[in-house]
C-alpha cells in the first residue's frame, strides 16, 4: 500500500511541476504583452502575477489535486492565500540568502528560493487548498 500512495504523491509533484511551469509561461507571456502594451513593468507584474495565480489554481484544480468538497470561492481564497504566504517565503529566502552570502549569484539565491518553495507550496496546497471539508 505504502508503494502505491508513493507513486501517487510522485505523479501528483509531477503534474505539480509541469503546472507550475505553464504558470511561468502564463506570467511571463502576460508580462511580455502589457509591457509592450505600454504598461510599466511594476504593474504589468502584479497583473501577470494574479493571472498566473489564477491559471495555476485552475490547473492544479482540475490536473494535480482535484477540486475541494467545498465552495470555489472558498477553495479559491484558501489557494490564494497559500500562493501569497508562498510568494512572500521566496522574497524573503531570496533577500535573506543575499544578505547572509553577498557573494551569492541572484539566480542562484531565486533557484534555492524556488525549490524551497515549490515543496512547501505543494504541501500547502494538498493539504489546505484542496482540502475536503
Amino acid at each position: 500500500m505504502e508503494i502505491v500512495i508513493n507513486q501517487v504523491l510522485k505523479a501528483r509533484f509531477v503534474r505539480f511541476v509541469l503546472v507550475g511551469g505553464l504558470g511561468f509561461v502564463a506570467d511571463a507571456g502576460t508580462l511580455f504583452l502589457l509591457i509592450s502594451g505600454g504598461i510599466g513593468p511594476f504593474a504589468a507584474r502584479v497583473v501577470s502575477i494574479l493571472f498566473a495565480m489564477f491559471v495555476t489554481w485552475r490547473l492544479n484544480r482540475a490536473f494535480t489535486f482535484g477540486a475541494s468538497s467545498g465552495s470555489q470561492i472558498s477553495e479559491a481564497g484558501r489557494y490564494f492565500s497559500v500562493a501569497a504566504s508562498v510568494a512572500a517565503l521566496n522574497y524573503l529566502l531570496y533577500a535573506g540568502l543575499l544578505l547572509i552570502v553577498p557573494t551569492c549569484p541572484p539566480v542562484l539565491a531565486t533557484a534555492i528560493a524556488t525549490i524551497i518553495c515549490t515543496l512547501v507550496s505543494f504541501a500547502g496546497y494538498g493539504k489546505f487548498a484542496f482540502r475536503s471539508s
